[in-house]
């Protein structure tokens, strides 16, 4: 591992690609998820291995269910 600010990726640009993505109405949270993966390994080649967790608290589904998540994972 590198302590070097040129060997990491831009923290502000994932912020970014994730506040656009969660922008984008969509009905499943699976889709938004591939969407934030799908950029962030196109658009930041120097990522080797992403994992992209989304949650949508109090789903309104029936049931107590305080929150539902998932989480993807992409590797080149």
């Amino acid at each position: 591992a590198s302590d070097e600010l040129m060997d990491t990726v831009d923290y502000v640009a994932l912020n970014a690609i994730a506040k656009e993505e969660m922008a984008v109405r969509a009905k499943l949270l699976e889709v938004v998820c591939q969407r934030m993966i799908d950029r962030i390994m196109n658009e930041h080649p120097m990522v080797q291995k992403a994992w992209v967790n989304v949650a949508k608290l109090n789903p309104p589904i029936n049931g107590d269910v305080e929150r539902v998540a998932l989480t993807f994972t992409a590797e080149r």
